[in-house]
């Protein structure tokens, strides 16, 4: 057990990814609208593979976002495609311009509406258990439209969206990619031999259960966890104002969604259950028995596989452990 971990720490940089000069900020905006004026430009650090600037044109005007894909070109043009179908039914941003080419030495970029609302994260950090509860009912029932979105074969999304090869080929894909991760060097450095151990043969003894959710060709988010949801509150009530980032959607089980977003929920504390859960199911989710174990087990190979990572904050190392370690020994994680 390695205790003191943060609660919820993730990728956020202290500083933006990459600083935009402003001429290029100003040449990147007049190829996308033509003439016009920055007021004012807000770098936005959350997230560690993008670069993302809030900017204001006019004083009367309201804020847009620009995108500027660094990690992987390609996921550009997939994003767009993804929210393009998305957005019939889930919220999401306008896309206002998008260049998946990129422009004279500079990545390709994406400009967006700015969407307001608060994250899901800074809402439970609040401790409004009214307003958490209403907006974890929304959240589930947003899971659910999400998951309705279907494609022909589970597998890795390109832009289209289109399924482009399976997740892995062969049988037991998931315990077979956990082993892959666990041989490593970069994760074996930071989970000791034991622990390793303990989570193949976890993955391997629920093997048969898992087989079954390999058919599964359900849009899957890839990172729903409570920063990439935005919720506001309108009249009174919570709900969802945009789901961000879709840059690691696949096609595969919904299940690894609900571990996603249930990742730092406590069963001795609870906090977005039983809402988010009932939201899902209401808006026509489908939950299956075991499915808060299974779902469990869907994030641990999400956690295993961050741990690959060549880039990796301490903090976030140490938080990552616990959870896996908490997930193996079928406890609460111990997180202040």
């Amino acid at each position: 057990m390695i205790p003191g971990a943060p609660r919820e720490a993730r990728w956020i940089r202290s500083e933006p990814r990459r600083s935009l000069p402003a001429r290029d900020l100003a040449r990147l905006l007049r190829h996308a609208l033509g003439d016009c004026t920055v007021v004012e430009v807000q770098p936005l650090i959350a997230g560690f593979r993008n670069a993302n600037f809030k900017v204001r044109l006019d004083t009367r005007a309201g804020w847009i976002v620009v995108r500027i894909y660094e990690h992987d070109p390609s996921l550009c043009p997939k994003e767009i495609d993804l929210l393009r179908v998305v957005s019939e039914t889930v919220p999401v941003p306008q896309v206002i311009f998008a260049e998946p080419a990129g422009l004279d030495g500079l990545p390709p970029f994406l400009l967006m509406q700015f969407v307001d609302g608060i994250s899901f994260h800074d809402l439970k950090r609040s401790g409004d258990r009214e307003a958490i509860a209403q907006a974890a009912f929304c959240v589930g029932e947003t899971l659910a439209a999400i998951g309705r979105i279907t494609f022909p074969n589970p597998g890795w999304l390109a832009p289209g969206p289109a399924v482009t090869k399976p997740l892995l080929d062969g049988a037991n894909p998931t315990p077979r990619f956990v082993d892959f991760c666990l041989a490593s060097p970069n994760l074996q450095r930071r989970m000791s031999a034991e622990l390793r151990a303990r989570v193949g043969a976890l993955l391997w003894s629920r093997a048969p259960q898992l087989a079954e959710l390999d058919s599964q060709a359900s849009l899957v988010h890839g990172d729903f966890g409570k920063r990439n949801l935005l919720v506001r509150c309108d009249s009174g009530q919570w709900s969802v104002a945009a789901v961000l980032d879709w840059e690691f959607a696949i096609s595969g089980s919904p299940l690894a969604d609900l571990g996603h977003f249930l990742r730092y929920e406590r069963v001795a504390r609870p906090c977005a259950e039983p809402h988010f859960s009932s939201g899902y199911l209401h808006a026509g989710g489908i939950l299956p028995q075991e499915w808060r174990r299974i779902a469990r087990l869907l994030d641990l190979i999400a956690l295993c596989e961050s741990l690959t990572h060549d880039e990796l904050p301490e903090d976030v190392t140490a938080e990552l452990v616990e959870l896996i370690r908490a997930t193996v020994e079928d406890r609460d994680a111990i997180l202040p």
